[in-house]
């Protein structure tokens, strides 16, 4: 087994006994995840590890091409259907033998996946986070570094400097310096503006500036 492999196995064992605490306010709450509720993360996090490929590929048809919206309709089509008891169950099962995508989707892009999701609940909740370092520097390595279709982390960090305080982790270049905590910098590299207030440096500017939607002409 890799070692992005073991390190999503073991996130994952530590993911589901975190949201095992959550209580059943906290699952109506909305996450930093545009339009979801943290029901709805959970039920995307089961999704993503279940779903059959002709089902994702038959539902963004049916939303003219936008895995975004087929992406929200699924989870909260799920969310709808299932408690979030039965989800959590759902899910512990699934990380130790996945179906559908899950199988072969890339467990780096998984584990991102997992922690921006993670972290999506746990700053909405005002709760600190408590990601391993070495957990949250893997997914940063993969934000800046490997090309997503679906979160265009790379392109956001580009030519960008970035210094974490709070571990070794940093990506060097020549341009403007966005300095914060690791967590804070790869949740608003997934797209989440909620953490640029804890960002500082030249660049943060810069980096909130490609967070923004293109003006329409």
């Amino acid at each position: 087994m890799s070692r992005t492999a073991d390190m999503l196995r073991d996130n994952d064992t530590r993911l589901t006994e975190f949201l095992a605490s959550l209580t059943d306010d906290e699952w109506t709450q909305p996450s930093l995840c545009t339009a979801w509720t943290n029901h709805d993360v959970l039920a995307h996090l089961v999704i993503g590890y279940s779903a059959s490929l002709s089902s994702i590929v038959a539902s963004t048809l049916r939303h003219r091409g936008s895995f975004d919206q087929a992406n929200t309709d699924m989870a909260h089509a799920l969310a709808t259907q299932r408690k979030p008891a039965d989800l959590l169950h759902d899910l512990t099962a699934l990380t130790r033998q996945a179906r559908g995508v899950g199988r072969v989707f890339p467990r780096r892009l998984l584990l991102g996946d997992h922690i921006i999701h993670e972290l999506d609940i746990t700053y909405a909740l005002g709760r600190d986070c408590t990601i391993p370092a070495a957990s949250v520097a893997a997914v940063l390595d993969t934000e800046v570094r490997i090309p997503n279709p679906f979160v265009p982390a790379a392109i956001r960090a580009r030519g960008l400097n970035l210094i974490t305080t709070d571990s070794t982790w940093a990506r060097r270049s020549d341009g403007p310096t966005v300095i914060g905590q690791a967590a804070h910098l790869a949740s608003v590299l997934a797209g989440r503006p909620w953490a640029l207030r804890q960002l500082t440096g030249d660049g943060a500017a810069v980096l909130a500036s490609r967070l923004e939607p293109p003006r329409k002409p």
